[in-house]
């Protein structure tokens, strides 16, 4: 079990992808609109458009959940996104905030918020897929009450780092770069094993469940007619803070805080799932 740390320890905007927390940056993008920057996914009305389109409620019933996605596709760039999560008694659900590119041999970087009994914290679930391959799971406790209010979740995604996973293909390991990602969210039942591995069930009279979500904003590379936005490297690095940027110590000691004491799974350390030997990038990581 993970001890006890105080809330107001760590950035109330907080960004874990991947087994790091990222402090915000000072990028400016444009906040979102929901009519401008997304379509519907699927939910059959279960899409609740607010505030001139400035806030979205997804709702998860026995039926089936809801979701949408951005219109452009992006190949590199900072994502923020506040959401509110299913509160109370969440058992089974998945809020979801992520990128995957198309195709078989897809990539894909997840944000996935298992829900919980009332009283029990949420956990974020992390996985990095690369043409096709995942196996890169990291759950955490949440600190926080994240049904409580908004609270701004950030994925930075550049040549070199996804957070602190970083590009190591001269040395064999895949690493997303080529392949433009759409932007994803959705609400939807995984009660077979999101919570305490699918022995605690939906429970479906407390259906509908509904999760927020508001201040989109992406300063981002986007991808259209097979072209980015983006100029060269080089001159994106000059133009974009985001496109070079690395986790500072700051950022890396709050990174190991948070591990040590609410890391509840990692990958890496999972001897008995990969009896063959671990992952090549999680030698690399001991290594360095």
């Amino acid at each position: 079990m993970a001890t006890s740390l105080s809330p107001n320890s760590f950035p109330r905007k907080t960004m874990l992808v991947v087994c790091a927390i990222l402090i915000s940056s000072s990028v400016v993008a444009l906040a979102g609109n929901f009519y401008q920057d997304f379509d519907v996914t699927f939910g059959d009305g279960r899409v609740q458009v607010l505030n001139n389109g400035q806030l979205v409620a997804l709702s998860l019933d026995k039926a089936s959940g809801s979701g949408f996605r951005t219109k452009n596709q992006y190949l590199y760039g900072k994502f923020d996104l506040q959401i509110k999560l299913v509160p109370g008694n969440s058992a089974g659900t998945v809020t979801t905030f992520y990128l995957h590119s198309d195709g078989s041999t897809w990539d894909e970087v997840d944000l996935e918020f298992l829900g919980n009994l009332s009283g029990d914290p949420y956990i974020l679930h992390t996985n990095l897929y690369s043409q096709g391959k995942g196996n890169r799971e990291q759950q955490f406790y949440l600190w926080f009450d994240p049904t409580a209010d908004f609270h701004t979740y950030s994925v930075l995604w550049n040549p070199s780092h996804i957070v602190e996973f970083k590009n190591l293909e001269a040395a064999g390991v895949a690493y997303p770069k080529s392949q433009p990602m759409t932007l994803y969210s959705s609400l939807w039942d995984a009660e077979d094993w999101a919570t305490r591995g699918g022995l605690v069930k939906t429970d479906w009279s407390q259906a509908p469940f509904t999760a927020s979500f508001r201040g989109f904003s992406a300063s981002a590379c986007v991808w259209s007619n097979g072209a980015s936005s983006c100029p060269s490297s080089s001159a994106a690095a000059a133009k974009y803070p985001w496109f070079s940027q690395q986790l500072d110590a700051a950022s890396q000691q709050t990174m190991k805080s948070v591990q040590q004491k609410y890391m509840i799974y990692d990958y890496c350390q999972d001897t008995k799932r990969f009896p063959q030997g671990l992952p090549l990038e999680c030698t690399l990581r001991t290594k360095s």
